[in-house]
């Protein structure tokens, strides 16, 4: 449930978007096009948070919202709308929403905002393996997805996160690509994506910018990547 997000949205090319976004990020979506649609994936699997446009057909997005926390209080659901005034965004929060961008929004502001909400409602993990995880001057907190090295809060991406709790849960483990890309993105490694490697690149990058003087992740060559 942690990792699920429902996106209702009428907009084709938006839903479409917003499912590629939060997938590349890690998350399972699913997309629902009408109130109606949405209610029927709520009831098959909860979700830890819904995307919620106002201007659906049939049910508005209001009566979803209603619907949505009568059912669970617990869902996190960001409203996404073209709405930008005042009492619109107020009225909405104080039914229920935990939170409202306004579109067109900046989709790093949105994930920044998705992972905040989940925080906040203690939805943003499973619950599995949430103690916190230390490796030299880095710590992990699985539970909300937050690191710091040398007490400095590192903002990762989802998926650099879960790729560096991954090496450091097995500290000794000489990880393959092959291994890195199906535990992480949960699909078949086929052997040609770049993806691995840029995000290694980019973990390297961020925990070097607090601590330069340190070599966390280690090539072996031919084979993978370890914990130095």
């Amino acid at each position: 449930m942690g990792n699920y997000i429902l996106i209702v949205e009428d907009d084709n090319d938006i839903n479409h978007m917003l499912c590629e976004l939060l997938h590349n990020q890690g998350y399972e979506t699913s997309s629902a096009f009408s109130g109606t649609e949405a209610l029927l994936y709520i009831e098959r699997e909860t979700p830890a948070a819904v995307i919620l446009d106002l201007m659906l057909p049939g049910m508005t997005g209001e009566e979803l919202l209603a619907r949505i926390k009568e059912i669970d209080e617990g869902i996190s659901v960001i409203i996404s709308s073209a709405k930008d005034d005042v009492h619109t965004r107020v009225e909405l929060l104080r039914a229920g929403a935990d939170d409202y961008v306004v579109k067109p929004f900046d989709t790093e502001e949105l994930l920044a905002r998705l992972e905040a909400v989940l925080r906040r409602n203690g939805r943003g993990s499973s619950g599995e393996n949430a103690e916190s995880l230390t490796y030299k001057d880095i710590v992990m907190e699985p539970e909300d997805f937050r690191i710091t090295v040398s007490g400095e809060e590192v903002t990762l991406t989802r998926r650099e996160y879960l790729i560096l709790e991954l090496l450091i849960r097995n500290p000794g483990k000489v990880f393959t690509k092959n291994n890195i890309y199906e535990s992480v993105w949960n699909e078949e490694y086929l052997g040609e994506d770049n993806a691995v490697n840029v995000h290694i690149s980019n973990i390297r990058q961020k925990l070097a910018k607090v601590n330069s003087g340190e070599t966390y992740i280690q090539t072996v060559w031919g084979i993978g990547f370890k914990m130095k």
